[in-house]
């Protein structure tokens, strides 16, 4: 649900700023992501009239909704502005610590490199556990896994008052297991930077 409305506020956008001119235009998905799509109602009977489904697709407002093809073009000047998609880095640790793997110690650079490209971008880091141990203790590692890697984007620069760092223990698993399973890509830190 919370990709179809990321995906529908270009094209709401579009339809609040094209509805003076009673037309509503629905465009491309972002990174080659699913359209969308936008139904549109008649306000008088609350009957829909129709929807478009396809991106570069226009319709008028009023009357029957015909889908025609509009030049991408022409919503440059609107997509060219839209911020970059979120990134997302997904950083290992040894296990029962605070310790990167070696492999993530490299994906930490990359984080920071992303960092540099986007000065002001929100960052949300998650910390995980797999099933060993005590579930409060794991709750605990899993905050000090995120809040370690959130001082280390921090002394690289990030601005603490646009980042949040949450343990998440070992209720979301990567890789499902039972209690008690040491499975290495279970204890990670995800990092979403948008």
């Amino acid at each position: 649900m919370k990709r179809i409305l990321v995906l529908l506020i270009p094209a709401v956008l579009l339809c609040a700023c094209a509805t003076t001119r009673g037309a509503v235009t629905l465009l491309p998905g972002e990174n080659g992501a699913p359209v969308g799509a936008v139904a549109i109602f008649d306000p008088k009977t609350g009957a829909e009239k129709g929807s478009l489904t396809a991106a570069n697709t226009a319709s008028a407002l009023g009357g029957k909704v015909a889908a025609t093809a509009v030049d991408p073009a022409k919503y440059a000047a609107l997509t060219d502005t839209l911020p970059p998609p979120p990134t997302h880095f997904t950083l290992y640790f040894m296990e029962g610590l605070t310790t990167l793997t070696p492999a993530s110690e490299a994906e930490l650079k990359q984080v920071f490199d992303e960092l540099a490209k986007r000065p002001g971008a929100e960052v949300l880091i998650t910390g995980h556990t797999d099933t060993v141990g005590k579930a409060e203790d794991n709750d605990s590692l899993s905050q000090r896994r995120a809040e370690d890697i959130r001082q280390q984007l921090i002394k690289q620069g990030l601005n603490p008052a646009i980042s949040r760092a949450v343990g998440r223990g070992m209720r979301e698993l990567l890789v499902q297991t039972p209690p008690g399973t040491d499975e290495p890509k279970n204890r990670r830190v995800e990092i979403t930077v948008r």
